[in-house]
């Protein structure tokens, strides 16, 4: 393996909750085609992410970083924020 070089997996996805206390919830979705009927279909799975700094708000998109595992259903953490939503 090449120096420097990573093999966690990466997603980008939008926070959909940031309630509890240093840990977000991020929503990434795939597109799909059905295995029969060959309809694309909408698929989400959502992560919980640690985010050391609280400073994600619900509606950013963010990029996530698999790492170990950092409680019982945390396994990924906040490497950046690509998008701020745009609050009213």
């Amino acid at each position: 393996m090449a120096e420097g070089k990573s093999t966690r997996q990466l997603k980008v996805g939008r926070v959909v909750s940031n309630k509890m206390n240093k840990t977000v919830v991020v929503a990434v979705d795939y597109l799909k085609p059905h295995p029969l009927y060959r309809k694309i279909i909408r698929k989400t799975n959502k992560f919980h992410a640690h985010d050391e700094a609280n400073t994600c708000q619900i509606g950013d998109v963010v990029q996530i970083e698999e790492t170990r595992p950092l409680s019982k259903t945390k396994h990924w953490r906040v490497t950046e924020i690509v998008k701020r939503s745009e609050e009213l």
